[in-house]
């Protein structure tokens, strides 16, 4: 059974972890491949505008299997350079792959969400989570530390200080501390959270589709990227949207007090 299940509402994919039996434990060997593929074929798909990624049963993700740790198997097993060559093809294919997604990603958070599903988690763009979603790095507390980039993700959305408390302590947070912290943007209700998840990308969706790409690319360079080379890429791609079909539409659109119907052109 593959990780992801894949189903398409409109212009929304949404995404679900499926491994319920196992609290959708990841990754197995196949894991960077399946995340590779979504991602590929979102990117190459221009009626997507958004994907809504949870995971099925009661947890979003509880990260690393330990048993296959504990018995050094599967991800875990042989000489170093074995390991740290896996972690390149499955781990960090994972994360590059959910990094360079080019639509907004939306993670509704349905329960426990530990180690690399936290990071997954965080590596959405709009991060919503139920009340009964729960967020932690226990990477130090097993022996081991973050080896999904979670050091360069984390400062960057919670800042540095609780990024270094939630690594050292490997304290988990409920949800009402994780939105306090800024880590999730809002809290809901479990029997409402995929309802709020799937209205914020209806929304999304509505926008045209090529600029909402650019600006997400923008968002991603500008986590990096001086301001002048921000403005420059500004530059670029704004002189792409103004000759679009969509901005024409959206301009329209607003004079004549009505909304848009946006088709990438």
């Amino acid at each position: 059974m593959t990780l992801i299940r894949r189903d398409r509402r409109d212009h929304i994919e949404l995404w679900t972890l499926d491994r319920p039996d196992r609290l959708n434990a990841l990754p197995d060997l196949e894991d960077g491949e399946a995340f590779a593929a979504a991602c590929e074929a979102v990117n190459a798909d221009p009626g997507v505008r958004c994907v809504v990624l949870t995971g099925a049963g009661r947890a979003f993700s509880a990260g690393g299997d330990l048993k296959a740790m504990k018995d050094r198997r599967d991800m875990f097993a042989g000489s170093g350079a074995e390991i740290r060559e896996r972690y390149r093809r499955v781990v960090h294919r994972i994360v590059r792959s959910l990094y360079g997604l080019e639509v907004p990603l939306i993670a509704a958070v349905n329960g426990p969400a530990m180690g690399l599903g936290c990071d997954i988690a965080g590596l959405a763009d709009i991060r919503i989570a139920s009340e009964t979603a729960s967020f932690g790095v226990p990477f130090l507390k097993l022996g081991i530390l973050p080896g999904d980039g979670g050091a360069w993700l984390m400062p960057r959305n919670i800042g540095y200080a609780r990024a270094a408390e939630m690594l050292f302590t490997a304290r988990v947070l409920d949800a009402p501390t994780a939105m306090e912290w800024g880590l999730v943007s809002r809290v809901v209700a479990p029997e409402a959270l995929m309802a709020e998840a799937m209205a914020i990308a209806e929304e999304v969706a509505s926008r045209a589709p090529q600029a909402l790409r650019m600006t997400k690319a923008l968002l991603r360079q500008g986590r990096d990227a001086t301001f002048d080379q921000i403005l420059e890429m500004t530059a670029s791609m704004q002189a792409l949207a103004h000759l679009s079909e969509d901005h024409l539409e959206g301009v329209t659109a607003a004079l004549e007090k009505r909304g848009a119907s946006f088709t990438g052109g």
